[in-house]
């Protein structure tokens, strides 16, 4: 049977980002009626302008710490994809903690607002950052992570952005448990493509090599282990979550493609063809060093599984960084979005009508 998506109303929370403003091109490809709450503190307009400006989106800024914005955000919708978060890549997360943290708060308000509007439906972008960090320090062991390894034995997230993820997660199975509220989880493993921005590694890697960094910088000692996932099979899970999964039931969204971050590195280096000197960067934030998704339960409950391998994705990814940036744009902004997100405040006080 196919899912009603033409007689379904949809909110999208952090519509306006790369990931988010991808799903809302999916939905309405698939006859969705779509609203996005976005406070465009990352995100921004130019990803769902097309769609804003032909009327097919509705468009709330706003906060959703914000109790009111919240509540208007659910208003009279079916489904709500609750992608909106205080986040960035591994710079970011290690080093703002607190901001880190203000997701907890966000949630709960958006949880609570759902239960009270009735909505029917509820599906979460988590995240691989919710398994313990424990299992993950062996670069020599051949590991894949498990959706039951969440708290095997105990739980260690990935700092406060995966503790509030360990919460959402809870909370959705409660709300499911308690008021019957349809809720899923996907959690998302690395993901990467069009529309990124250079505070993750895919982009960052791509935003060195456009400018022809030389050297090379890399995080930590270019062994971590990745399995970078493309923005399109994200999508393409997440909306599959909605269609498949009542209970709650977390699910991970991500390869199984072992990829070492300087294998990576040289992939990228020989598509902008120049082979710069690499040097590793030990002191920098660099995350867990073995981070693999297991996705059997996704192919058994959704019957998705990736349909772009690591090589292809890196390089639509780079055919499409290369072909829209301007080089001297990303020079100015690069050293910032490393660790931080949204606009560096140079191009705020240079522009204040500029997106944030």
């Amino acid at each position: 049977m196919t899912f009603p998506w033409q007689s379904r109303k949809v909110t999208v929370t952090g519509g306006a980002s790369f990931i988010g403003s991808t799903l809302v091109d999916a939905l309405l490809a698939r006859g969705a009626t779509v609203r996005v709450v976005d406070d465009l503190s990352s995100g921004v307009m130019r990803n769902i302008q097309h769609v804003v400006d032909d009327g097919s989106v509705e468009l709330i800024q706003g906060n959703l710490l914000d109790p009111d914005v919240s509540r208007r955000a659910v208003e009279g919708v079916d489904t709500v994809f609750h992608l909106a978060a205080d986040h960035g890549g591994r710079g970011y997360v290690d080093l703002h903690q607190y901001a880190c943290s203000t997701n907890l708060g966000l949630d709960a308000i958006l949880f609570k607002n759902v239960v009270d509007a009735g909505v029917e439906q509820v599906v979460y972008a988590s995240s691989g950052c919710i398994y313990p960090l424990y299992l993950q320090a062996d670069i020599g062991e051949t590991l894949y992570l498990t959706e039951d390894m969440e708290k095997a034995p105990g739980y260690d997230p990935d700092g406060l952005y995966g503790l509030a993820k360990v919460a959402a997660e809870l909370t959705l199975r409660a709300m499911h448990n308690e008021f019957g509220v349809k809720t899923a989880s996907a959690r998302y493993f690395t993901v990467y493509g069009p529309r990124g921005v250079e505070n993750h590694a895919v982009i960052a890697m791509i935003a060195r090599s456009f400018l022809k960094q030389d050297p090379f910088m890399v995080w930590g000692n270019g062994e971590q282990i990745r399995n970078w996932t493309y923005v399109d099979d994200i999508v393409e899970g997440t909306i599959r979550c909605a269609e498949h999964i009542e209970d709650g039931t977390a699910v991970n969204l991500g390869t199984m493609e072992r990829v070492r971050v300087l294998d990576a590195v040289n992939m990228v280096c020989e598509m902008a063809g120049y082979e710069p000197a690499i040097e590793l960067q030990p002191d920098m934030p660099t995350g867990p060093m073995n981070r693999v998704a297991d996705n059997s339960l996704a192919k058994s409950l959704l019957g998705w599984e990736p349909q772009v391998l690591f090589e292809e994705g890196l390089r639509r990814t780079f055919d499409w960084y290369t072909s829209t940036k301007d080089i001297d744009e990303v020079r100015e902004i690069f050293d910032f979005m490393l660790t931080e997100r949204g606009t560096p405040p140079s191009k705020v006080t240079a522009s204040p009508t500029s997106e944030k």
